[in-house]
């Protein structure tokens, strides 16, 4: 976590990881109650992964259809 702040722009840390962060934390906080923090932490994680992956995918197909390459 230390070298992903450190190595990465505030600029883009925000623009592209401050949606899924709290898209993954408001879920987590609605929906996951195991009685176990780390449960809690792992299961907010893996949303957060899985949400940022989605996001990137869909980012990844908006972007080839905005620069088609040409034949």
């Amino acid at each position: 976590m230390y070298t992903l702040l450190r190595q990465v722009p505030t600029r883009l840390l925000l623009l592209i990881q401050a949606p899924s962060f709290l898209i993954a934390f408001l879920i987590a906080e609605f929906f996951y109650k195991f009685k176990s923090f780390a449960l809690e932490c792992i299961a907010f994680l893996i949303t957060w992964f899985v949400i940022d992956a989605c996001i990137n995918g869909v980012r990844s197909l908006w972007m080839a259809r905005q620069n088609p390459t040409p034949s």
